[in-house]
């Protein structure tokens, strides 16, 4: 299992790669949930999500240990982490993603670097295939989440807001497979345990609350919220433990939620997030996540959208 030291040298390996995003507060925030809400920004940070930590992380120490060639499979936040600090590195990525990948998530893959192959509609199509590829070419296959590596890489972000905000009461994270929720936990509660960790999760795709409620990974699927980021299938093997362990709570926010904390996030900050953000915001909004009294951190997982499509996350 991971552990605190594992993410502070995770640190130390990315911390010429990566930003440390800011902590930033909106008044109008606090006043429409009534909380002090303080916002870790990976929206702004490189590739646009918190996604380059782990990815940042995984493909360093791939090439360390004599990887020529990165793989992953992902038409998201991941791909384009990923084929980002393969081209930083100089080492070729082929990142494999699905029939109908959404066009600028494609093009944001090329621009960094990364060479794009198409493959099914599924993960189920994908992962083999980029598997594949990489024992093919003697190179490595960097998942999305279940990975040391990735979960050491993501823990950065528990690190930074400890430093930012010695005295958070809680912190509220997205969670889709559970890397950065995991990697977060692992970050903060070795360290102060007594902070609070609420995990947020679309009702319509709740595999970590219902896994947590049976106390096995529980699968669930066609999963069609706006918060693409969020629909995996089940947690992860690896970070499904960590979340027994160490989580104080998962909640759910219903589509309508997530799209109205999308709306008054952009119209009162200004700032672009993406719909996967939007749960956290929402969670709090609603009064789902945090007390009245406690200084609140909220993760902005990320800021990558299709502007033709932001419509669609809006309010009717």
């Amino acid at each position: 299992m991971v552990n605190l030291r594992d993410i502070e040298n995770a640190r130390e390996e990315i911390k010429d790669i990566i930003h440390k995003t800011p902590l930033l507060e909106s008044e109008l925030l606090n006043a429409q949930a009534g909380r002090k809400i303080f916002l870790k920004a990976e929206h702004m940070q490189k590739t646009g999500s918190f996604k380059i930590r782990g990815a940042a992380n995984a493909v360093k120490q791939a090439v360390q240990e004599g990887a020529k060639f990165i793989t992953a499979a992902s038409s998201g936040n991941h791909g384009q982490a990923v084929a980002f600090i393969a081209g930083k590195l100089g080492i070729p990525a082929v990142i494999v993603v699905p029939e109908d990948a959404n066009r600028a998530k494609v093009a944001a893959i090329e621009a960094y670097g990364g060479k794009v192959e198409y493959c099914g509609f599924t993960s189920a199509d994908r992962i083999p295939r980029a598997k594949e590829l990489a024992e093919e070419n003697g190179g490595v296959y960097i998942p999305p989440y279940d990975h040391p590596n990735i979960i050491a890489g993501q823990g950065t972000v528990g690190l930074e807001i400890l430093e930012q905000l010695p005295d958070v009461d809680v912190i509220v994270v997205p969670v889709g497979g559970g890397g950065l929720i995991s990697g977060i936990l692992t970050a903060v509660k070795e360290s102060k345990p007594d902070v609070r960790i609420i995990g947020v999760e679309p009702e319509s795709g709740n595999d970590t609350f219902l896994s947590l409620e049976t106390g096995k990974i529980t699968a669930v699927s066609g999963t069609q919220s706006i918060a693409d980021g969020l629909r995996t299938s089940q947690p992860g093997g690896l970070t499904f433990p960590i979340l027994q362990k160490y989580i104080d709570g998962i909640v759910l926010v219903t589509e309508e939620e997530i799209k109205y904390a999308m709306q008054f996030f952009i119209e009162r900050t200004k700032q672009l997030i993406e719909p996967s953000a939007a749960t956290a915001i929402a969670a709090v909004l609603t009064g789902k996540a945090g007390k009245q009294d406690e200084k609140i951190a909220v993760v902005l997982s990320g800021g990558n959208i299709d502007l033709l499509e932001l419509r669609t996350c809006l309010p009717d």
